[in-house]
């Protein structure tokens, strides 16, 4: 579930620095997908 939700957001990322979005979007995106993989690698290790 976590690693879907990590790719999905990455995916997303990708595609609004590609198509030149709002660097606020951008941000909020990058901030989002930051916080799963600290989470991913605080139960994966």
């Amino acid at each position: 579930m976590l690693n879907e939700e990590i790719c999905r957001l990455r995916n997303e990322l990708n595609r609004c620095i590609s198509e030149g979005e709002d660097y606020s979007k951008i941000y909020k995106v990058s901030v989002e997908l930051d916080k799963l993989i600290a989470e991913y690698y605080k139960i994966n290790g």
